[in-house]
């Protein structure tokens, strides 16, 4: 900041009303919702210097911390008020929500900038604006009495120079409010102003002030039950050593191949993208016959993908979608008017993955190949921000295990964690932790990389299933694309309550079986995806077995995510119970035996 002495705060933050619950920062409720009264309340009881807040994407982060910042400036613990943002477009979004809370800021500042209006309480930047002149930012903090607000604090952890930026600057600050939405990754750079405890294991967690998960979320009404569903289907590429494979995705894989199966699968000029991307635009059709306004992201790997698969869409839906890339100067308009309108699909790289508030957003198509916890929590949480009671969003998953996996756990939290602990006995086993990685790998891929060439030849798409709060349901034998099977979960109404959806799925689940004289209703529901028991007079004996492994893994995967225990842990016990060798030597009759058993655990543990 440059010369001269800033005037003091305006008279609008000495009026601002001290009795806080009666000020929704939106403007869009009475009063807070009781999960922000309660961190309000926690807050000012303690009145820390530090204060860690981590609630699920879509409950209301910004409005608990711009009612902490109107009552700290009215009762003058304050002066100025700093919110630091992860990217531009959210620096507009937290000012046009401080305006409607009566705390001006200004979203154009930068650190070089020096002075603001008047007319201004604070500023929002960017945690990459501060690292440019931390010192800059330092000496407007302390020049006032200021509250810090760092939105998505992980991202302090992104970059050596960002903490270090943001340690810098906002050390003098009179109070620091931290916000996070999603979990936080395992690294080893710690995330200035939060506080860090050793776990069980010894490891150094994040500590947070207060926790307002997804589950209490979704008990509240708060946010959205999704329905995750998925597809897989044939895929076929080039390798860059010239070989030509040929893989189903969502099969047990090495990390190589299901890379690229995923990659074909994602291909713009293959036919499993055109088919989830219609299916998905069925889906939004019929959601929007109750939620007219209801809107549709897909969330693409880069620029070339989203400009094609918004061609697509366009040909699909006949409506030209919203297209938002990061390098055009007009994304954040884009994203504004898509928010404020109601036009049928946006499709996005990275620009709407991560805070942006887009509360219509009802479907959406996960079609990137970043698959991280992170990421993945972030994307969900653009569709679960609920509005009225009974939208349920909708997201299209390629049928890969990682991201079923993620889809599985969704209610379940993370904190920071800081690396791994160096011991004796983590050195002894690094070796292995190395022959495991590289046993990932197929021989002619090792090493190799990943975006090194590659040739998408063909694909084809197939509904695999549904999950559902922790449950899978899907119909007997495979489900084409286009196919009444498919259409009994893509015409969900678009307005249940949870219980609602849970009968409906198993009802329309248990007709189909009883339709096509499949096994008796019911059977596994909870468990994980029925993908059928083919009749041997109708398929070879190896596809017969592929498909009875594919079912016995799926089951075993939908165990873990259920119980926490290991895959193989798992298959030990069942060969233990059922006896006959590992699953991939194993006969029909063993195969069908350990899913039967598979099926009897999930029973018993609902039943006790």
């Amino acid at each position: 900041m440059t010369g001269g002495h800033e005037p003091s705060a305006p008279s609008l933050a000495t009026g601002l009303t001290p009795a806080w619950p009666d000020r929704a920062a939106w403007g869009t409720a009475p009063s807070l919702r009781a999960w922000q009264q309660a961190a309000m309340s926690d807050y000012f009881a303690r009145q820390p210097r530090d204060y860690l807040a981590v609630a699920t994407p879509g409950a209301g982060k910004t409005t608990f911390a711009l009612s902490v910042a109107a009552e700290l400036l009215g009762r003058r613990k304050v002066d100025r008020i700093i919110v630091v943002a992860p990217t531009e477009h959210l620096k507009l979004q937290w000012a046009e929500a401080a305006a409607r809370a009566g705390v001006p800021l200004d979203p154009t500042y930068s650190a070089g900038k020096g002075r603001t209006s008047a007319d201004f309480v604070g500023v929002a930047v960017t945690y990459a604006g501060v690292a440019v002149n931390p010192l800059a930012m330092r000496i407007r903090t302390e020049r006032f009495k200021t509250l810090v607000i760092l939105d998505e604090v992980h991202h302090a952890g992104d970059a050596l120079s960002w903490g270090e930026g943001v340690r810098e600057a906002f050390e003098p600050a009179a109070r620091r409010l931290a916000l996070t939405g999603t979990p936080f990754r395992s690294d080893v750079n710690p995330i200035p102003f939060v506080t860090y405890a050793p776990g069980d294991d010894g490891v150094p967690r994040s500590v947070a002030d207060y926790t307002y998960g997804y589950a209490h979320a979704l008990a509240d009404h708060v946010v959205r039950p999704v329905l995750f569903l998925a597809y897989s289907g044939e895929m076929q590429w080039r390798t860059r050593a010239g070989d030509e494979v040929a893989a189903t995705l969502g099969e047990p894989l090495t990390k190589d191949l299901t890379n690229q199966a995923l990659r074909t699968a994602l291909d713009p000029q293959g036919s499993w993208i055109p088919s989830v991307l219609a299916a998905a635009d069925k889906r939004l059709t019929e959601v929007r016959r109750h939620v007219p306004d209801a809107g549709g992201l897909v969330i693409a790997t880069d620029q070339d993908d989203a400009r094609a698969y918004a061609k697509t869409l366009r040909q699909i839906s006949g409506e030209a979608p919203t297209v938002v890339l990061s390098d055009d100067k007009g994304a954040s308009k884009r994203i504004s008017e898509f928010s404020a309108g109601d036009q049928r699909w946006m499709v996005a790289v990275r620009m709407v993955s991560e805070g942006v508030d887009v509360p219509r957003l009802a479907v959406g198509v996960f079609a990137t190949t970043t698959s991280t916890p992170l990421f993945f929590a972030q994307a969900v949480g653009r569709f679960v921000r609920a509005r009225t009671r009974g939208e349920t969003a909708s997201v299209f998953l390629p049928s890969v295990p990682t991201l079923l996996g993620f889809a599985a756990e969704l209610e379940r939290s993370r904190d920071h964690v800081l690396g791994r602990r160096v011991n004796d006995e983590g050195d002894l086993f690094s070796p292995e932790d190395a022959l495991v990685a590289q046993a990932q790998a197929t021989e002619s891929e090792t090493g190799a990389d990943p975006g090194a060439a590659f040739e998408a030849l063909g694909s084809q798409a197939r509904f695999d299933h549904v999950l559902y709060d922790g449950a899978a349901f899907g119909h007997e034998g495979e489900v084409h694309v286009g196919s009444e099977e498919e259409m009994d979960f893509l015409g969900i109404p678009g307005l249940l309550e949870p219980d609602q959806m849970r009968a409906l799925l198993h009802k329309r689940q248990s007709e189909r079986r009883r339709t096509r004289g499949g096994s008796p209703a019911g059977a596994g529901a909870d468990a994980g995806p029925t993908v059928g028991r083919p009749d041997a007079a109708e398929i070879t004996a190896h596809e017969q077995l592929a498909v009875l492994r594919r079912e016995l893994n799926g089951l075993v995967a939908a165990w873990h995510h259920r119980t926490g225990q290991p895959h193989g842990v798992t298959h030990a016990a069942l060969r233990k119970e059922c006896g006959g060798p590992a699953a991939a030597i194993a006969n029909a009759d063993q195969l069908r035996a350990r899913i039967d058993r598979v099926r009897a655990w999930a029973s018993e543990r609902r039943s006790s």
